[in-house]
């Protein structure tokens, strides 16, 4: 009865692995079948899906390459623009354009470096007043700040990034310049009179005027920006240094610092590309005497306000034709700066790197 059974379980139709060992053939089973045909089918959809990306990223591929085409013929549109419309301009004052210090549009006769001075002096100081004042407020927001405080003032001082240039030229032409005539200044006049920079008539507008209103449009953009660099340091360099008994100031200046001055240098080149090409806030209230400034109370100019100050009066074509070598000159100036500024970014970098 038990070899019955055992042969009809051999025997079972329903079992063709046994059959095929019985019969002495080659079989390949449902797993080893599922296995292939799983497999095919594995091969199968991540080829669609591998085609699929690789459109994909074409599509994006080419998107980019034409943003970044794009980007640049329309840079060297205005560069070219810029460098025709000025050929007259070039004709009339050769190089003594950027060496003059004398403009009277009535002769012809146009010299722009009390401008170029002017853009740089106002934009250097207020990029380091708003550079102190904006990574200090960052480091404040970020490590010492509490909790309810942190992001509604940090949202404040984002929001005061989006206010438009000709409110802040208003306020300080209104409100901020007669009180620097009528305060400070005679106080700096008074008591510190004897250094030449603060050696001057408190009239309110001026560079002093024009600084301080920059210097206020960068620091939203500087804290911005620096507190999104130092939130991303790792708590770990934190509490490393906290764990070796520094303070919190030795935290700070030894390891959250040095790890997040990318970040931070970074932020001041972004402002600095806006201090020098600020235009409205700054012609509202530098003054507009043409002359190279001595004291922070001299009036002056900048190479924006300028173009701002003297385009609707631009008649004449030689006249007209100056005012786009200022913007010419700006351009380069700026161009010039901010790549300086780049490179020394990338060697900063380097030089980390090479410490790390």
């Amino acid at each position: 009865m038990k070899e019955v059974i055992e042969e009809r379980i051999q025997e079972e139709p329903g079992d063709a692995p046994l059959q095929a060992r019985k019969e002495g053939l080659p079989f390949v089973g449902m797993e080893r079948a599922t296995e292939i045909d799983t497999a095919g089918a594995a091969a199968v959809v991540p080829g669609r899906a591998a085609r699929s990306r690789n459109v994909g990223d074409v599509v994006f591929g080419g998107l980019i390459r034409f943003s970044v085409i794009l980007f640049l013929v329309v840079l060297a549109g205005v560069l070219f623009v810029l460098a025709v419309e000025a050929i007259p301009s070039i004709r009339n004052s050769g190089l003594g354009f950027l060496t003059g210090i004398v403009w009277n549009p009535t002769e012809n006769i146009y010299g722009v470096f009390p401008a170029i001075f002017g853009t740089i002096m106002v934009g250097g100081i207020a990029l380091l007043l708003a550079s102190v004042v904006g990574v200090a407020t960052a480091i404040y927001l970020v490590e010492y700040a509490p909790l309810w405080l942190r992001e509604p003032a940090g949202f404040l001082i984002e929001l005061l990034a989006y206010i438009p240039s000709v409110v802040y030229g208003l306020w300080g032409l209104l409100v901020m310049a007669p009180w620097l005539g009528t305060t400070v200044q005679p106080w700096l006049k008074q008591n510190l009179g004897w250094i030449p920079f603060f050696d001057g008539p408190p009239v309110g507008v001026g560079v002093m005027a024009a600084t301080l209103i920059l210097a206020i449009m960068l620091v939203p953009l500087i804290v911005s920006l620096s507190r999104e660099a130092l939130l991303v340091v790792p708590d770990s360099q934190r509490e490393a240094m906290l764990a070796l008994g520094a303070t919190r100031w030795e935290v700070i200046r030894q390891a959250i610092v040095p790890y997040a001055h990318g970040g931070i240098f970074g932020a001041i080149i972004l402002s600095l590309g806006r201090a020098l090409g600020e235009t409205m806030a700054v012609a509202m209230t530098i003054g507009g005497a043409f002359r190279i400034p001595k004291t922070a109370m001299d009036q002056g100019y900048t190479l924006a306000s300028v173009i701002a100050n003297q385009f609707g009066e631009a008649a004449d074509p030689i006249y007209l034709s100056t005012l786009m070598n200022v913007g010419l000159v700006l351009f380069v100036v700026t161009a010039i700066i901010n790549m300086g500024a780049f490179f020394l970014l990338r060697r900063m970098s380097r030089m980390q790197g090479a410490r790390a």
